[in-house]
């Protein structure tokens, strides 16, 4: 019988995990790969709230949601199916504003009276997104995984990479240029401190530019995505992996056909999954934030990470970084992953930072990283590996991945739906 999951340690910034071990002790040496694949721009119920298990929406009789929200008259608008896997142009929308206006009274009402409008009740289906949904449907999924903040991509990719946003609420690359760097480094810091490999592959731009200094150090760890899948092929992937779409063309940000990205993240994680490295493999794939689409769940608070406030102005909604943002989806890919499992637990990107911390003994860069959980919950590190042999999952809709099943959106919101 398989033991209990260590739990996670309660710390503070700077603390190890464990005070007994010296820095950069490999404690979880069953694991040796960790690969995280962050798509664009999806929430939770968008893409994974008809899903047959785990925290989805509320059906009818005939298998609808019957989540609502009110529209721009005070009109319920339902969630509906989209008519095709084509997005909006420049709607929804996840702007630090707009968030936090979806959030209405703390009960996640305002999402269509936003910027996001109609489109943002709008939903996937296994259907659609037939990988995901196996892949959802195989390996633990986290239905409390919510993004580290109510605001766009810089903010959470800088959570990701630091376990802050530094005062970034939104894409402004001004910040990127000019902001400041976080005083406790990244997380490829510590890595480099204790001389782990890691790469950032990347196939338009490597997450790693968001902390200039950073990119211009590790100039020979930033690799074009072509070399991941060699590497992967070769079992000599580094100890730490951030694996990026292409964000002008298969993020799966609007206005993106969402079966590029799919067939893009197929592809990687099944290069993951035959590549003689998977028996010693930890992926996460999840999102970034949740663009601007309706989730059911309401964000709950979070411990802010340091005393950078965010840079609002008076026009802006007052908030701070102590409130995670909405759901997104996310799935734990390894051998070592429990079977039939869903975890409730509560997650953020600084988790895979957590677990990063706990394998290697670091100290947590922020409050936030110190204080969140380290994804063991979902892995059974002590019996035979349940998924030792990859399944097999369901093809993508998008076989070819290089041109989309269609040009635009159907009608929004879809009277079929």
């Amino acid at each position: 019988m398989s033991s209990a999951p260590p739990p996670t340690v309660p710390r503070h910034t700077g603390d190890r995990p464990d005070l007994s071990k010296p820095e950069g002790t490999d404690t979880i040496p069953q694991i040796e790969h960790v690969i995280v694949l962050m798509m664009e721009n999806h929430s939770y119920d968008n893409y994974l709230g008809m899903l047959s298990r785990a925290d989805g929406f509320t059906r009818d009789p005939s298998g609808k949601p019957t989540n609502a929200n009110p529209d721009a008259n005070g009109q319920p608008l339902r969630a509906f199916h989209m008519a095709n896997t084509c997005q909006l142009q420049r709607q929804p929308s996840q702007a630090w504003d707009a968030s936090h206006k979806q959030l209405g009274q703390g009960d996640n009402s305002g999402f269509v009276q936003s910027d996001s409008g109609p489109v943002a009740m709008g939903y996937w289906t296994a259907d659609d997104i037939p990988f995901y949904y196996g892949l959802a449907n195989t390996f633990p999924v986290c239905d409390r995984w919510f993004s580290s903040c109510l605001a766009q991509t810089f903010p959470n990719r800088r959570f990701l990479l630091a376990a802050t946003a530094l005062g970034t609420i939104n894409n402004d690359l001004s910040i990127v240029t000019n902001g400041p760097q976080p005083p406790n480094g990244t997380i490829m810091d510590l890595l480099n401190r204790h001389t782990i490999p890691w790469r950032d592959y990347y196939t338009s731009l490597p997450s790693a530019a968001l902390y200039l200094p950073l990119f211009n150090a590790n100039a020979d760890k930033i690799a074009h995505i072509e070399q991941f899948f060699t590497d992967a092929a070769a079992g000599t992937l580094p100890a730490f992996s951030l694996v990026e779409p292409d964000y002008d063309k298969n993020s799966e940000e609007n206005a993106d056909d969402i079966t590029l990205g799919e067939s893009f993240s197929a592809k990687v994680i099944n290069a993951a999954m035959q590549g003689p490295g998977w028996d010693k493999t930890l992926l996460i794939w999840n999102y970034d934030e949740h663009g601007g689409y309706y989730d059911h769940v309401v964000p709950p608070a979070a411990v802010a990470p340091d005393n950078v406030p965010p840079m609002i102005t008076a026009a802006n909604v007052q908030a701070g970084y102590d409130q995670y943002g909405f759901r997104v989806p996310a799935v734990v890919v390894s051998p070592f992953a429990k079977k039939d499992y869903v975890s409730h637990v509560v997650h953020d990107h600084t988790s895979i930072l957590a677990f990063i911390e706990t394998k290697y003994n670091l100290p947590a860069l922020t409050e936030r990283d110190a204080h969140a959980d380290n994804l063991l919950d979902s892995l059974d590190l002590t019996g035979d590996p349940a998924f030792l042999t990859p399944p097999t999952l369901p093809a993508p809709k998008n076989i070819d991945g290089t041109t989309p099943v269609c040009t635009a959106p159907g009608p929004i919101p879809n009277p079929a739906g």
